[in-house]
C-alpha cells in the first residue's frame, strides 16, 4: 500500500474523510501536515510522519557506543519520526495545564495522529499583526517557567521513557558545525582528525560547567513553534508544538531557543526583559535556582544551541537543497559569535582562533 492510501484509509476510519484538505506549510523535518475543514466549520490537523523517513531514535537503555553505531538521530537523541513520543508528550503536557493539542486518533505503526487544531497565529505572525510583541514573550516566559516548576523528574512523562540532554547528545549537536558549516565556503576547510579531537576537548571542559539536568525541555521553542490563542485564559493562551524531542535538560535551554531566535530578531531590550522577568519568576518558584549559574548555564548552551543550528542550516542548503535557509545563517552566525564572549565558552572560542580565524568567530 502506498502512503497516499493508507493516508486515506486513516482518515476514513476517523470519520474525516468528506472534509475539505489543505496542505500545511512544512517544517526542516519529514514531517508533513494537513487541515481538515468540515462542512460545519470544525477543523482537525493530520500529522504524516513516515516511520522510515528518518534514522532510528535513541532506544532508552543503549550505550554511548550503541548511540555513536546507530547514527546522529541517537546519540543527538531525537525522537526522528516516532509519533508515540509526541503523543506521550502532547498528553503529559495537556495533563500539566498547558496547550498543546488533543490528539483524536492514531496509528502510531503506520505513522498518522489526527489532533486538535491551535489555529495559524503563530508568534510571527501575530507580532507582524500588531499584536503587542513584549506581552507574548512575558507569556512565554510564563509557560517556561511553569514547565520548569511542573516537570522535575522524568516519571511525569507517563509510559515514554523521557532520556537526559546529556553531554553525548549535546556533543552530536555541536559537531554539525565542523561537519557542514566549516567548509561551506571553501571545500578544502575540512578538519583534520586532530583539530576535531581539540574540538571535542574544548566542548567537554565547557559542557563541564553546565549544572545538572533538572526539567523537561522541549528544544525547539520559538516564534514559529508558538501560538497566540486570544480567546483562551492564562497559560492555554499560548499554543505548543513540534515538542516531540524533548529530554530532560537545563532550565536555560528553552530560554535561548525563544530569545536567540534563528528565524526572526529579538530586540536587544526585549531579551533583556524577558531574562529579567524569567529571573524574577525563578527566585520566588524554583527553590534551586541561582541566577550566577543560569547566567553562565544560558551563555554555554546559547553556543551549543547556535553551534548546531549553523551545522543544520549549511547542511539543509547543501544536502538537502532548501536554499532559503542561507537567508538566515547571518543572524544566527551574530548570536553564535555573541555566546562565545563569555568566559565560560574561552575553550571554544580558543579553539576557532587557532583552526579557523577567518570565520571572526573568535573576536
Amino acid at each position: 500500500m502506498d502512503r497516499q492510501q493508507a493516508k486515506e484509509n486513516f482518515i476514513k476510519q476517523t470519520g474525516w474523510q468528506d472534509a475539505e484538505a489543505h496542505k500545511l506549510a512544512g517544517d526542516a523535518s519529514s514531517r508533513r501536515y494537513t487541515r481538515f475543514v468540515r462542512a460545519d466549520g470544525r477543523t482537525a490537523i493530520l500529522m504524516d510522519a513516515p516511520p522510515q523517513a528518518e534514522a532510528a531514535p535513541c532506544p532508552p537503555n543503549a550505550s554511548p557506543e550503541q548511540r555513536l553505531a546507530l547514527g546522529y538521530n541517537a546519540s543527538a537523541r531525537l525522537a526522528g519520526p516516532n509519533l508515540h513520543a509526541f503523543i506521550a508528550l502532547a498528553s503529559a503536557l495537556r495533563e500539566a495545564g498547558l496547550n498543546a493539542p488533543e490528539i483524536y486518533a492514531a496509528n502510531e505503526t503506520e505513522g498518522f495522529a489526527l489532533m486538535s487544531d491551535l489555529g495559524n497565529d503563530l508568534y510571527a505572525k501575530a507580532i507582524d499583526k500588531g499584536v503587542d510583541e513584549k506581552m507574548l514573550y512575558e507569556k512565554a516566559i510564563d509557560v517556561l517557567l511553569h514547565i520548569h516548576q511542573y516537570f522535575t523528574k522524568p516519571a511525569h512523562i507517563q509510559d515514554y521513557t523521557l532520556l537526559e540532554y546529556d553531554n553525548l547528545a549535546l556533543m552530536a549537536e555541536t559537531d554539525l558545525l565542523p561537519q557542514w558549516f566549516l567548509d561551506w565556503h571553501d571545500p578544502d576547510k575540512k578538519p583534520e582528525a586532530k583539530a576535531l579531537q581539540e574540538w571535542h576537548q574544548a566542548w567537554e571542559e565547557v559542557f563541564t560547567a553546565l549544572s545538572p539536568p533538572s526539567t523537561l525541555v522541549l528544544r525547539d521553542v520559538h516564534a514559529e513553534n508558538l501560538l497566540w490563542l486570544p480567546q483562551q485564559q492564562g497559560l492555554q493562551q499560548i499554543g505548543l508544538i513540534d515538542f516531540q524531542d524533548a529530554l530532560f535538560g537545563h532550565p536555560a535551554y528553552d530560554l535561548v531557543s525563544l530569545l536567540e531566535d534563528a528565524r526572526r530578531d529579538v530586540a536587544p531590550i526585549l531579551v533583556g526583559h524577558a531574562l529579567d522577568h524569567y529571573q524574577s519568576l525563578a527566585r520566588k518558584y524554583l527553590p534551586d535556582f541561582n541566577p550566577e549559574n543560569f547566567t553562565r548555564d544560558y551563555a554555554i548552551l546559547g553556543g551549543q544551541r547556535n553551534a548546531k543550528i549553523l551545522g543544520i542550516f549549511a547542511r539543509l542548503v547543501r544536502r538537502d537543497k532548501k536554499p532559503a535557509y542561507e537567508y538566515l545563517v547571518p543572524r544566527v552566525a551574530t548570536h553564535f559569535k555573541n555566546n562565545l564572549r563569555h568566559k565560560a565558552l574561552a575553550p571554544v572560542q580558543n579553539w576557532f582562533a587557532s583552526h579557523a580565524a577567518e570565520l571572526n568567530f573568535h573576536e
